[in-house]
């Protein structure tokens, strides 16, 4: 069970991660769409108007954790059709 757990460890890692990535290089994209700016670099910066800082804030929070979270949906799957059950942090007591 501890292999299947670094496993499982390593590739809901690297899938959260991958999308996280991917959700963010598409909001700058959509963003400098949207605005015809550059997205903000350093939300904190003071230079930076606050609706601008808290629109970028948010909507990368948001869809940053959203795609995270799917991304992990799709790799419990994924390992749950692989090897038969759950991963173990996933798995319910008494599954």
């Amino acid at each position: 069970m501890a292999s299947g757990s670094k496993v499982w460890s390593a590739f809901s890692l690297v899938t959260a991660l991958g999308a996280a990535a991917l959700t963010r290089k598409a909001l700058d994209k959509s963003w400098q769409v949207a605005t015809g700016k550059k997205p903000p670099e350093n939300p904190a910066d003071p230079d930076i108007e606050l609706w601008e800082a808290v629109s970028w804030a948010a909507v990368t929070g948001a869809f940053v954790a959203l795609a995270r979270m799917l991304a992990q949906r799709r790799a419990a799957s994924y390992y749950q059709r692989s090897t038969g059950h759950l991963p173990p942090e996933l798995q319910k007591d008494g599954q």
